[in-house]
């Protein structure tokens, strides 16, 4: 197939190209609207326990969540007559508004934990219908109603969970230009230097621009079909970037290196398409595995990552092999115009021996135990502060202190009693009696840190009842018997909080009660997480093994390579919890630390993280497997293999971690994260992993990391891929021992 397509696209060249352009002008126009189609929030999970608590809470007891918070300010006091009466009408205004489904303010309920300590601030809470996306285009709509100067001298701000929520949705959007805007010229600087010419760099670029113009109209399209989170356009648009850079520095690259070699244009293109072009189908199928491992997460951000990860992994591999031959087939012998530099491809001019990863290949597998040991326990060193990892959720401070939505809620954290946004609900379905309603809410008021606890039969504190049902405990029964408990908590952290949130679970309780509130909904969401990581790894990990079995033609080579790329891990993982859950990292990143790690992060930086290194995994053994069969050494394949791509493998992910620090100047501190570890795993995979660590263990492994069963060699013959070149002759089978050269390594 790809044989016939490099001599298809040469003579279709211009037709293809127009084509490409076309559609990707198309998806930037479509793309204009694609953040009205995305889902906000998605750090949830509606299947959960608090899930299903919340729309219980809405259906049988009209209990909305209170996503709205007006922070009204009063120069005289709240408790003046102007600023009472003002206040109340601005509440009652607010309820009178489209989309709005309660509002309670102090004027109207008294309720100390709505007035701020000094007395000069209160609280308007109100209810926005609709879901997470509809909440923030009502909340559009209404904040220039409200926000700034009002009648009897009061000042308001939005804030509330909605608030929070929207002002992420737009610093992704402005991230996500910015991010590629910085990194398209430090890509095209670092192209130039790897191919000494302006135009042959110019070509990864060009392909990485319309594949993200590609993306974001898939994006588009995707969005119509299923939910999909905000926070997946950065994620997806920028991966499709340096996928396709990376792809086209292997294309090219070995394009060059066949001309060099003499071969015509035409030639070099056949060679090229039908092994590196294969390379580029199994790699995009290597990270669409990868990222596909996000689907078994019920939490929409992961999920829409997936989703569009692996549509992207396939878009890029169809631009790369597409328009880049394309290109090259039109520039013909211009592709080296603009040289910067004189160069010559390796192992053309030079004897390939010379070459700096060469040389560090064959002193590596000279000393390949004390290599792999420092460098084993170099990483394990790196990593040890993950041993530490507090996962927790994604709250204010993770905008900028600049963040209006985030000075509110500080401001209710530090001004107004804390316990009543972080209230803890608890609903019963029909068929409990008084008695045992009286019980169980006097057990959970007894637990500590309770302030209180309000339902159906009156307030308990303490154990006991101290106030009868009245008016305000009446929307704590249901009409058709069932009840809600307000377990109210005293003003304490988060995590004191989620201890509570334990014990009131563990409280002996009627069948089927459910227990919810905000912050039982972030801690489901990270046991949702926690509880699909096996699941999850174990299908990861057996799809892995067979696709580089099917490239390496190996039993042990793809334990070997899994093991590898998991340990490249092991720093980026540390320096997650040392830099960000420790703040060692606040001041230069300018985040706010919260001693814990957002638990989206560590399972999508592994995703990113892993994919991309057994990308470069893919570009390595398969070029090492292509020197074994032509060579029969496993010591030279390993050094010549490392030659001819180490240079471009350290260059790609130089490339790719450019593109992924557009991250780490994000806003937003769980991006920044991100952006700070996928290019430290990346680089830690393309130089000491690649460097040392493979060569050492293929060293130790001598002829028996090659080593195939007679069961499965038809198996391989059959379904297995290979990085050899169809018009070069082949000296040795997958299967055969015989040597058919010596070694220029001196290893023996």
């Amino acid at each position: 197939m790809l044989a016939k397509l490099s001599g298809f696209l040469p003579r279709r060249r211009r037709a293809v190209l127009l084509v490409a352009v076309l559609l990707a002008l198309a998806s930037a126009a479509l793309s204009a609207t694609l953040f009205d189609r995305m889902k906000a929030g998605g750090f949830d999970d509606p299947t959960a326990e608090s899930g299903r608590a919340a729309d219980a809470l809405a259906e049988d007891f009209g209990q909305e969540d209170m996503n709205l918070a007006l922070l009204i300010r009063a120069e005289s006091g709240v408790d003046s007559p102007e600023a009472r009466a003002a206040g109340t009408a601005l509440a009652e205004r607010l309820a009178n508004d489209d989309g709005i489904a309660a509002v309670t303010s102090y004027w109207a309920t008294g309720a100390p934990g709505l007035r701020g300590e000094d007395g000069d601030a209160a609280l308007v809470l109100a209810a926005i219908e609709g879901d997470d996306t509809e909440a923030e285009d009502r909340l559009t709509a209404l904040e220039p109603r409200y926000e700034g100067e009002a009648d009897g001298g009061l000042h308001v701000e939005v804030g509330g969970s909605v608030a929070i929520n929207k002002e992420l949705g737009e610093i992704s959007e402005r991230d996500a230009v910015r991010g590629e805007l910085i990194a398209l010229p430090i890509m095209l600087a670092v192209l130039v230097l790897v191919f000494g010419s302006l135009v042959a760099a110019a070509i990864p670029l060009i392909t990485g621009v319309i594949t993200i113009l590609l993306s974001m109209g898939m994006l588009w399209v995707l969005a119509g079909l299923t939910d999909v989170s905000v926070l997946a356009v950065n994620v997806v648009t920028l991966l499709g970037l340096g996928l396709a850079v990376d792809y086209s520095l292997l294309m090219v690259n070995r394009y060059r290196e066949e001309i060099a070699a003499g071969h015509e244009r035409s030639k070099a293109l056949r060679i090229m398409m039908t092994s590196s072009g294969r390379t580029v189908i199994f790699s995009a199928v290597t990270v669409a595995v990868t990222l596909a491992g996000l689907a078994w997460f019920p939490l929409l951000a992961l999920r829409s990552i997936a989703y569009g990860g692996i549509a992207v992994a396939a878009l890029t591999a169809v631009v790369t092999l597409t328009v880049l031959p394309a290109l090259l087939a039109l520039l013909g012998p211009r592709v080296e115009g603009g040289r910067t530099r004189r160069r010559s491809a390796p192992g053309v001019n030079a004897p390939l021996e010379n070459g700096f990863w060469h040389r560090l290949a064959s002193f590596v597998m000279r000393r390949p135990l004390p290599v792999a040991t420092l460098g084993v326990l170099f990483l394990l060193l790196l990593g040890s502060p993950f041993l530490g990892l507090r996962m927790g959720t994604a709250d204010e401070r993770a905008l900028p202190e600049s963040s209006q939505s985030r000075q509110v809620a500080e401001t209710l954290r530090a001004e107004f009693d804390a316990g009543e946004s972080q209230t803890i609900d608890v609903v019963v379905p029909e068929g409990i009696t008084e008695a045992e309603l009286t019980f169980y809410a006097a057990d959970l008021s007894a637990l500590d840190d309770v302030a209180r606890v309000d339902t159906a039969s009156g307030t308990y504190v303490d154990g006991a009842q101290v106030a009868d049902p009245g008016p305000a405990h009446a929307r704590h029964a249901a009409d058709d018997g069932g009840v809600h408990l307000a377990v109210v908590p005293e003003p304490v952290g988060n995590a004191a909080v989620e201890d509570l949130l334990a014990e009131v679970r563990a409280a002996p309780a009627p069948d089927d009660a459910l227990v919810g509130g905000r912050i039982a909904i972030g801690v489901d969401g990270i046991e949702a997480i926690t509880d699909r990581i096996p699941v999850a790894g174990i299908t990861l990990a057996a799809a892995m093994l067979v696709l580089l079995f099917l490239l390496t033609g190996s039993v042990l080579l793809p334990f070997v390579a899994m093991l590898l790329s998991a340990l490249g891990l092991t720093a980026t993982f540390g320096a997650l919890v040392w830099g960000f859950q420790d703040g060692n990292l606040a001041g230069l990143l300018g985040f706010t630390e919260t001693g814990a790690v957002v638990g989206t992060v560590p399972v999508l930086l592994f995703a990113i993280a892993f994919g991309l290194g057994m990308d470069y995994q893919v570009f390595m053994l398969s070029r090492i497997r292509e020197e074994y069969e032509r060579t029969g050494s496993p010591t030279e394949a390993v050094a010549l293999g490392l030659e001819r791509m180490g240079r471009i493998v350290t260059a790609a992910a130089v490339v790719l971690s450019v593109v992924f620090l557009g991250f780490a100047i994000s806003d937003i501190s769980f991006m920044q994260a991100l952006g700070v570890g996928a290019p430290l795993a990346v680089l830690m995979d393309a130089t000491l992993i690649r460097g040392a660590l493979l060569p050492a263990a293929m060293r130790l492994g001598g002829r028996a990391m090659w080593w195939l069963p007679p069961v499965l060699r038809g198996v391989h013959r059959r379904f297995g891929l290979n990085e050899s070149a169809a018009d070069e002759p082949r000296t040795r089978n997958t299967g055969e021992r015989e040597q058919a050269q010596p070694s220029t390594t001196g290893i023996r």
